[in-house]
């Protein structure tokens, strides 16, 4: 046994090299791979049977281990998409075929179908805010969906509130006579102003609200508010519909200010929208012609999203081209209570197992998961000087087990010409 077993364990010896050498070689080809973790060979004896009278040689083994628990450092980007977890957490992805993984390579993109999808495929999940399936299952991936811009398609913001401020002429002739007045929405119907205000119904149309102030008293004057789409063919009074508010404001007659005791602000029910709050506390009485000040409000017509964003909980938030802005998706973190024993699939992603513990998914920022950083990318972890260093020791000891595998050949030659 003692000079096949000399070969056999050189065998073994330059089989472990070769593989140590794989392992180097796996971690230069992925140096420049977004959150790739740098893997090892370990060494173990495996001790032949003998009697103590005399050594069998035995060999060794290997067991490849990749420090996935490692911390790469950041590379920032200008893709509010491209994301690194800062801790211990992964993100959640899934295969073409559906099946959950865990990755750090968040380097994601919307695809042509608006999924978030990394460079290797696969597609990032998360919980959907906007159908109510938020709630999150601890210990697997149950309710996660694919991250999209798709799903939020375009969206019509009502309009709620609005602000309406204007200078009053102080001096205009008081109308007496109701019918006159805007509120009497007759064709005799006189005012010292009209301001139009545009705003929007739930479908994004836009309502277009007019509205009238006149004089009916000392420091008092009346407000109302009409449909535009409901003025006469030339436009004006009389309306097809009765005004939509009318208010009676009084003004302080020494400072011209809106007296507390009057309304300050004006509600107007939108046609098949909401509830319009017009904030008019800012409005005057003074020596001047009518003056509108600020006649806004808020509501949009339909708009696409224009971008996303994705704050360090993982809150996802669509932001539409009106500015609007709607909290999406919300990304979770999954642990396990052995990274490094997870297994390592194709595409940088990594699989739970029973040495690595079951799957842990809770939110960014809490329970030692980690925080969520948009606009970056982890980097791989190999340090291409150790690897050189490892790639040279190698290539070393796997010339010296060839050596002791050449001698033990050569020792074999000499027993076998002992017989010519």
């Amino acid at each position: 046994m003692g000079l096949y077993g000399v070969m056999t364990t050189s065998v073994s010896g330059m089989s472990v090299q070769s593989d140590r050498m794989g392992t180097v070689a796996d971690n230069i080809a992925n140096i420049n791979t977004t959150g790739y973790k740098a893997a090892s060979t370990e060494f173990a004896t495996l001790i032949a049977e003998g009697s103590v009278a005399e050594y069998v040689p035995g060999s060794v083994s290997t067991i490849a281990r990749r420090a996935i628990s490692q911390q790469g450092d950041f590379t920032y980007t200008k893709s509010a998409t491209d994301l690194a977890v800062s801790g211990n957490g992964f993100f959640m992805v899934e295969s073409a075929d559906g099946t959950p993984y865990l990755t750090r390579a968040g380097n994601f993109v919307p695809d042509a179908n608006g999924d978030l999808v990394n460079a290797a495929g696969f597609k990032l999940l998360g919980y959907n805010l906007l159908d109510g399936s938020s709630s999150s299952v601890m210990n697997s991936a149950a309710g996660l969906q694919v991250v999209s811009s798709a799903s939020l398609g375009m969206k019509a913001t009502p309009s709620t509130s609005g602000t309406f401020n204007a200078i009053l002429p102080s001096d205009a002739t008081a109308i007496t006579t109701a019918a006159d007045l805007p509120s009497g929405n007759t064709a005799s119907s006189t005012y010292s102003g009209k301001t139009s205000i545009v705003t929007y119904d739930n479908l994004g149309h836009q309502v277009t609200l007019d509205v009238y102030t006149a004089k009916t008293a000392d420091n008092q004057w009346e407000i109302s508010v009409y449909n535009a789409a409901d003025a006469s063919s030339t436009g004006g009074f009389p309306y097809s519909s009765a005004a939509m508010t009318t208010q009676t404001l009084n003004f302080d007659g020494t400072t011209g200010a809106l007296l507390s005791t009057s309304p300050q602000s004006l509600s107007v029910a939108i046609p098949n929208g909401a509830t319009l709050s017009l904030d008019i506390s800012k409005m005057t009485q003074l020596a001047s012609t009518y003056t509108p000040q600020e006649a806004v409000a808020n509501g949009s017509a339909p708009t696409a999203v224009d971008r996303l964003e994705i704050s360090n909980d993982g809150t996802v938030t669509a932001v539409y081209k009106d500015g609007s802005r709607v909290d999406a998706f919300r990304i979770p973190l999954a642990t396990v209570a052995s990274p490094d024993n997870l297994t390592a699939i194709s595409g940088n992603v990594y699989a739970t197992n029973k040495e690595s513990g079951d799957l842990q998914l809770g939110t960014a920022n809490s329970g030692g998961r980690g925080s969520v950083i948009s606009g970056a990318l982890e980097s791989s972890t190999v340090d291409l000087a150790s690897e050189l260093t490892t790639m040279v020791q190698a290539q070393r000891n796997y010339t010296a087990n060839s050596k002791v595998f050449q001698t033990g050949t050569e020792l074999l030659d000499v027993l076998v010409n002992l017989v010519r």
